[in-house]
């Protein structure tokens, strides 16, 4: 990397169908010099997130990414220079800086990080993904100990989390994945009881087998017709976590799905919540030190997918959608 070039990735056309390579370009910029309140920080590690994609759609939680600007993304970086009080050279932080080498950012945007090894659990376990996890599955989820625990995508940064704490709070947890190897993998490694494959294309079918007295927490990452079949195995009052739906990112979303709403949600008197972990990061000290504890007893496994180079970060992300990761997955810039 050189300290007077800044490589940049920048989204040069919203795509309409499936993300693309040819939706990316790389640029040399310029170092951007920070003004006052801000800090010029070093990115280190991108993160990768299926909400990456949901941007370039429109306006969420954030704005909406626009066509020929650098692509929008969190990392963990290292401040260079400051012009902000609070900030010094060396410090890392987290903040949305964008896919490139250099960044000046408001202070007021950017958090600062304990200095750790390995580094990358801050975009993990520590980070937005764990953090997600937990707020989720626990705040919004409430489940109880005995009760069984659904989660999508649970090979992935968030999921796979969310079923390591349900089965530390006692609960019975079913992951839903795609592919042999990563159920497989869910119930051998972290120790979810079951594991049902979507891409068998009996989901429903599997759901009821592995889940014979229904289902009490449904952690939705997906939406569509995965979150249509566990509405209908949701027991009475039951609690459905939303936290995405990667299901209608990329491509084409389902037709019809998901049926059964509200009537579903109505005769079995469901909770049905969506959440943004922003709205807890007042209580991420006591979130970080259980995560923390679970980690250091070996109860909560972290499993994380680093690639290097920053060139790669559109391809890391097309990969990411097609769900090739397995835990979270980021780039080494």
């Amino acid at each position: 990397m050189s300290d007077t070039v800044n490589r940049q990735i920048l989204l040069v056309e919203k795509p309409t169908g499936k993300l693309g390579p040819e939706h990316f370009k790389m640029v040399n910029g310029s170092v951007p010099a920070p003004k006052d309140g801000e800090a010029l920080v070093r990115t280190r590690y991108i993160s990768l997130d299926a909400a990456n994609r949901a941007w370039m759609h429109g306006a969420t939680y954030r704005a909406a990414v626009e066509a020929n600007t650098v692509m929008a993304g969190g990392s963990i970086a290292e401040v260079v220079s400051s012009k902000a009080p609070g900030l010094a050279p060396g410090d890392i932080v987290f903040g949305d800086t964008g896919w490139q080498d250099y960044a000046a950012v408001p202070a007021k945007h950017l958090n600062k990080m304990p200095r750790m090894e390995p580094m990358t659990h801050l975009l993990s376990v520590y980070g937005v993904a764990g953090l997600t996890a937990y707020f989720g599955l626990l705040h919004v989820g409430k489940p109880k100990e005995g009760e069984t625990v659904v989660v999508s995508a649970a090979a992935g940064s968030v999921g796979s989390i969310v079923g390591q704490i349900a089965k530390i709070k006692g609960c019975n947890v079913i992951g839903i994945a795609g592919g042999k190897d990563k159920c497989q993998w869910l119930t051998s490694e972290l120790g979810f009881d079951a594991a049902v494959d979507y891409k068998d294309g009996a989901t429903f079918k599997a759901l009821r087998a592995a889940a014979p007295k229904g289902i009490d927490v449904y952690f939705d990452n997906v939406g569509g017709d995965i979150l249509e079949a566990c509405l209908s195995l949701m027991n009475n009052r039951g609690r459905i976590a939303c936290c995405g739906a990667i299901s209608q990112y990329d491509g084409v979303p389902s037709a019809h799905g998901p049926r059964g709403v509200p009537g579903l949600i109505v005769v079995k008197r469901l909770i049905m919540q969506g959440f943004i972990v922003m709205d807890y990061m007042d209580q991420s000290a006591a979130a970080l030190k259980d995560l923390q504890s679970w980690v250091a007893s070996g109860q909560l496994k972290v499993k994380e997918d680093v690639i290097d180079g920053i060139e790669n970060t559109p391809q890391a992300l097309i990969g990411l959608l097609a769900g090739e990761n397995r835990g979270k997955r980021m780039v080494r810039v």
